[in-house]
């Protein structure tokens, strides 16, 4: 049983036993008529959240991350309740009138830093007991397809954008992890939010469709690259399409594949 039925199974068996609940208190038909229907509403509006993930992210500029979200793949996860998206924006939580939520470093140098305080309560205010925080900055682990198989089995996952110089050392004492998408520096972690989000939800089953489909791509199998792909027509200035591909042999297709994939792996490895 996948966990998107096992959680509407639990939501079925608490609907029931509220309902049960009700019959042993006063037996009232308006008083029970009244209960019934406030668990009905509030049970489907709590089963229609029953999503496989929630991704909450803590942005200062949450406009890019939800213009992106709302396209494709990731729009479909969401449509489907395989997803809920959830942006939290960090000004929400700054100091004083101005919503101030950086200051100058201690000891000087240029740039500012991302206050504790506020980041801080910003995680607070969405952590679960499932949640998974997670600080997206050059200074962390790098980000390969082996932690976004790992993350999309996670229930909860809060990502923390980063902004400015960087953030306050003490804000790494309240996250599980941190993640860099690679040795260079951005001005600030929606970028590398957007693809740790895009990377982790389409390995969740019905994203993408096809059973195979997260299977039969590079990195898979955490190094090998995938096969080269072709489509109609089948000459294009010159370049034809291998026969094997079009010959009808599945057992040959699939060496061809393997052995073509193992061919473009080893070329990368070798050139780096």
């Amino acid at each position: 049983m996948s966990r998107r039925s096992r959680r509407v199974v639990d939501a079925i068996v608490w609907l029931n036993n509220e309902i049960i609940k009700c019959c042993d208190w006063p037996r009232s038909l308006p008083y029970f008529a009244v209960k019934v229907g406030i668990l009905c509403f509030f049970g489907k509006e709590w089963t229609a959240t029953l999503v496989d993930m929630k991704i909450s992210v803590i942005t200062l500029f949450p406009e890019p991350i939800k213009s992106y979200m709302s396209e494709s793949m990731m729009w479909k996860a969401q449509d489907q309740k395989l997803l809920e998206l959830e942006l939290v924006n960090l000004r929400d939580f700054g100091e004083g009138e101005r919503r101030t939520v950086d200051d100058t470093p201690y000891g000087g140098g240029d740039g500012m830093l991302l206050k504790a305080e506020p980041v801080v309560t910003a995680i607070e205010s969405v952590k679960k007991e499932n949640s998974r925080v997670i600080l997206l900055s050059p200074q962390g682990k790098r980000f390969v397809q082996r932690d976004a198989q790992r993350l999309s089995a996670e229930k909860h996952l809060i990502l923390v954008c980063g902004r400015y110089e960087g953030f306050d050392e003490r804000i790494r004492s309240f996250v599980d992890e941190q993640i860099s998408v690679g040795d260079y520096v951005l001005t600030g972690g929606e970028i590398p939010a957007m693809a740790v989000i895009d990377s982790v939800v389409r390995l969740i089953p019905g994203v993408l469709g096809g059973e195979n489909s997260a299977k039969e791509e590079s990195f898979a199998d955490g190094r090998t690259l995938e096969y080269p792909h072709y489509t109609r027509p089948p000459e294009f200035r010159g370049m034809k399409v291998p026969d094997v591909l079009i010959s009808g042999n599945h057992e040959r297709i699939a060496k061809w594949r393997s052995d073509q994939a193992t061919k473009r792996t080893d070329e990368l490895h070798n050139n780096q």
